[in-house]
């Protein structure tokens, strides 16, 4: 079947990696290709297999987490395949953890605990780029662990025109596409445009890495 989302499951603990296989399954979009007990384990997965998404446990013997997603980010990937996008699981809410993971490249972070049908959400919502996940809750991570003293402002920032920077920083705040067009009074497909030349204005990968760059340089 196409069209699938391709999924890879990293755990220390095979009673939850079962129970999020079992939940993923039941989805008619969404396919399993593969699990992982730490790290190390995850990166050979990962490579072997080609996922679109990797839900990635960050405390895990061995490699955790975070080291696993640096190196998997950095990897060089093949011609037609895209870099898998990262999803951070975590225990803890306001995790340093997953403001570093997130800093590193991840596309965000849940919680363990999520309800299924916000975990399901999540998924397809990095798959397609558009939002970032759990935006109130990364947006306070970064007021509480970004550094102090804020970088300088990027010459690039300076490219963005007016109508760019009202909706970078409305992005920044966790918005999504929706909420920025009703509160612009534009269309959602306007704004996805928008989005899309901030981001290559600014060399940033997707929404993520737009909250990392308001923060890191003052503009949250």
């Amino acid at each position: 079947m196409s069209g699938l989302i391709r999924v890879v499951i990293v755990d220390d603990q095979a009673l939850f990696r079962a129970g999020i296989r079992m939940l993923l399954d039941s989805q008619a979009d969404l396919e399993v290709v593969g699990e992982a007990a730490d790290g190390r384990q995850a990166l050979d997965v990962v490579r072997a297999s080609g996922p679109d998404v990797v839900l990635m446990d960050i405390r895990m013997p061995g490699m955790d987490g975070l080291a696993a997603t640096a190196e998997l980010l950095q990897d060089d990937v093949p011609d037609g395949r895209a870099r898998p996008r990262v999803v951070m699981l975590t225990t803890f809410d306001l995790d340093e953890a997953a403001a570093r993971a997130i800093r590193q490249g991840a596309s965000g972070f849940l919680l363990k605990d999520a309800d299924p049908e916000f975990l399901l959400a999540a998924i397809r919502t990095v798959h397609s780029g558009s939002a970032v996940i759990a935006a109130s809750a990364t947006r306070e991570l970064f007021a509480r662990f970004t550094d102090a003293a804020p970088q300088p402002i990027p010459a690039a920032y300076g490219s963005l025109t007016d109508r760019e920077k009202e909706i970078f920083a409305l992005a920044a705040r966790g918005l999504s596409n929706a909420e920025i067009a009703g509160r612009e009074y534009l269309s959602e497909a306007t704004v996805k445009t928008h989005i899309s030349r901030i981001l290559t204005k600014l060399r940033l990968r997707d929404r993520v890495q737009l909250v990392v760059f308001a923060f890191e340089h003052g503009l949250a």
